[in-house]
């Protein structure tokens, strides 16, 4: 069951209970249905209360059910919410830890409301490209007013209820024990004559709400560039409407909005990233290693980084170096970075102490003998990692996690540094991996099922998307980033200048452009690949423009110039025309005759080079199922999230229409580079979707 009924001293309590958050679906639905039959078929019965079992009151609707039959399956949680507010009987609602979405409209559509403090309450529904479509825009203004109820609705913020304790959306607040205090409640108001309040019978009062729709409706306009902020904006005007009125035009927004491919785009990356946590061959219930003690080793950037991604989270790190001076640079780095944000009001004095003194720095191996996982961020060199592996293999305590942070090496050969390659795992950071979400785990032929659900629950108590990925030459990410990158390069030869090409991706969402985003990273770093690859594979070809670059020692933002140009303490990007003569001249060394490129074509060729190796990794099982792969673009590469990632974009366009274009494309210049996934073609001839 998915929601229970009793009876307490005349008080029908009915308990959501469908975890973890209580969502509504149809049979949570059916279940508050009869719960309220029940109730009112009693005549003992006087006062019904709704509660929420577990850890929250409800998360809202079940999102699964969304775009399917079963959403529009009767009852509707509208239907529900009528029901309840037409009650002759008092219904409360008792609101403790998350009351959200659907959840906050059931709530809404009570008579009375007991709440706690600490209740954090939203209508996030716009984060899905969507607006709260089961009266949220007309109850919400009612109960709160027009301005606070629009902020809420439009930001899909969380916010806690005691900021509302002073308005209809908080009748009786508590600290704890909030059923116990509805019932009282409820009995209390059982008796009380005449026709229970309802926000729906209330107007909204607001002094001049017509100039303040209309800057709403200009901010919105020009800072979401997306359907459903606006859309919302909308609704909420019309609360102002009568009831009935401001309902149906709620309704036909909703409907509207749930048609878009943004919001089908942003459904499938919520839903994708609770998919990632999900691994085919690890059961649910797989008992975790303890994790109680973690070392870095190297206390650079990245080191450092990810020694702050543990301390945010309490737990203590012991941080190693092999000299006194790199480590006295890395730690006064994380205590500068911490400082930094102090000063933007974002942290405590007090709370960058308490970070700091979870940290350890050492400059001794024996130091971190008894950590529980080890991860090291050491130069990407198979030597240095092979130095650094058969150390740890010597000292670490049996059951030890023995990770590594590599971007592209081989985490088999890694392991076989060792005796122990159960132990060992990927556990690749992005950069700034104190902000960056993604962190690829990387499984090895020999990995542990209990070493890899250990590392992915880890990766939630740190606040990290956990994406699983096989062991291949740059994971999912780098492998999939390097067939984009060759394609902006190829662009480069025959036309297009690098400007041109970050403006093209950039228009299409992405948060940076391919030049733009190597500048950032460092030219040099994939030079170092290229010229990797020529001895491995020397038939996969490049431009020879970015050789070009770096000879010039043009690396980037580090050495003030790259791709582009930049000046002293401004990372804005300046187009060269250094650069952009130098691509020209190399165009004319070629032989090619440089054309005019459209910016949907390259967008399409790069995007497209993303979809067909993302097709190759799904076939080679290196990635599970096509939305992890979805995911690793989303959170570590600015892929657009109202695209919802390659492949749920590849899906949107047609998967025919992708394979006929990448055709296209190999009968141009460097057309070897192209050729058509087999998973890629499957699908299309099946008239299929990778996420289907």
């Amino acid at each position: 069951m998915t929601a229970h009924y009793q009876v307490r001293d005349g008080v029908a309590v009915i308990t959501l209970d469908n975890p973890p958050v209580n969502g509504l679906g149809h049979a949570t639905r059916l279940g508050i249905m009869a719960g309220m039959t029940r109730a009112l078929d009693d005549d003992s019965v006087t006062a019904i209360v709704i509660a929420g079992a577990g850890a929250a009151f409800s998360g809202g609707a079940d999102i699964r059910e969304f775009g399917t039959p079963m959403a529009l399956q009767e009852p509707s949680l509208q239907t529900v919410i009528d029901t309840i507010e037409a009650s002759p009987k008092p219904v409360v609602a008792a609101l403790h830890s998350v009351a959200m979405g659907g959840g906050l409209e059931l709530a809404l559509g009570c008579h009375y409301r007991v709440v706690t403090k600490s209740a954090r309450i939203a209508l996030p529904e716009v984060n899905l490209g969507l607006l709260p479509g089961a009266g949220g825009t007309q109850r919400l203004p009612r109960a709160i007013g027009l301005e606070a109820a629009l902020n809420l609705i439009v930001s899909g913020k969380t916010t806690t209820a005691d900021a509302f304790g002073h308005t209809r959306l908080v009748d009786h607040m508590v600290e704890d024990n909030v059923v116990d205090a509805a019932e009282k409640y409820a009995r209390n108001v059982a008796h009380s004559p005449g026709v229970h309040p309802r926000l729906r019978d209330l107007e909204v009062q607001h002094e001049s709400a017509d100039a303040y729709l209309g800057y709403a409706r200009m901010t919105v306009a020009g800072a979401a560039g997306l359907p459903a902020p606006l859309k919302c904006v909308e609704a909420v005007a019309a609360s102002l409407k009568p009831f009935d009125q401001g309902m149906r035009e709620e309704r036909e927004a909703f409907l509207h909005l749930m048609a878009t491919p943004h919001s089908r785009a942003l459904r499938h990356a919520f839903l994708a990233e609770r998919a990632a946590s999900k691994i085919p061959d690890v059961p649910a219930d797989t008992p975790l290693r303890t994790l109680a003690k973690v070392a870095v080793i190297g206390a650079g950037t990245m080191g450092g980084g990810i020694a702050m991604s543990f301390l945010n989270a309490g737990i203590p790190v012991t941080l190693l170096e092999t000299k006194a001076e790199a480590l006295e640079r890395g730690v006064a780095t994380i205590r500068r970075n911490y400082e930094s944000t102090a000063k933007k009001g974002k942290l405590s004095q007090e709370q960058v102490e308490a970070r700091m003194s979870l940290l350890c720095a050492t400059l001794s191996y024996d130091d971190i003998k008894d950590a529980d996982l080890v991860i090291e961020a050491v130069f990407e060199d198979m030597g240095v990692k092979k130095a650094v592996f058969r150390q740890l293999d010597e000292i670490m305590k049996p059951g030890a996690i023995l990770a590594s942070n590599t971007s592209t090496l081989d985490v088999d050969a890694i392991a076989a540094f060792t005796k122990r390659p159960q132990d060992v795992v990927g556990m690749h950071f992005f950069s700034p991996a104190n902000v960056m979400k993604l962190l690829e785990v990387v499984r090895g032929k020999h990995t542990a099922l209990d070493v890899l659900a250990t590392v992915m629950a880890l990766a939630k108590k740190i606040r990290k998307i956990a994406v699983v990925s096989g062991v291949c030459d740059g994971f999912i990410g780098n492998r999939m980033i390097e067939q984009y990158s060759r394609q902006a390069g190829f662009l480069l030869d025959e036309g297009a200048l690098p400007e041109q090409v970050d403006r093209a991706i950039e228009r299409f969402g992405f948060a940076m452009g391919p030049f733009r985003m190597i500048d950032m990273a460092g030219n040099d770093i994939a030079w170092a690949i290229r010229k990797r690859r020529a001895v491995e594979q020397p038939s996969f070809n490049y431009s020879k423009t970015g050789d070009l670059l770096c000879e010039a020692g043009r690396f980037g933002q580090k050495a003030g110039k790259g791709w582009y140009d930049y000046k002293p303490g401004d990372r804005m990007a300046y187009p060269s025309q250094q650069v952009n003569d130098m691509i020209v001249e190399h165009s004319k060394d070629l032989g090619i005759e440089r054309r005019r490129i459209s910016d949907a074509e390259i967008v399409e060729r790069l995007v497209y080079a993303l979809v067909n190796e993302g097709a190759l990794i799904v076939e080679e099982g290196i990635a599970s199922k096509a939305s992890d792969v979805d995911m690793v673009y989303l959170s570590g590469y600015g892929f657009p999230q109202w695209r919802g990632g390659p492949m749920r974009h590849a899906d949107e366009v047609g998967l025919y229409n992708v394979a006929q274009s990448i055709r296209r494309y190999a009968r141009g210049y460097q057309g070897h580079a192209w050729e058509v996934a087999p998973l890629l073609q499957k699908l299309a001839d099946a008239g299929r979707g990778f996420n289907d």
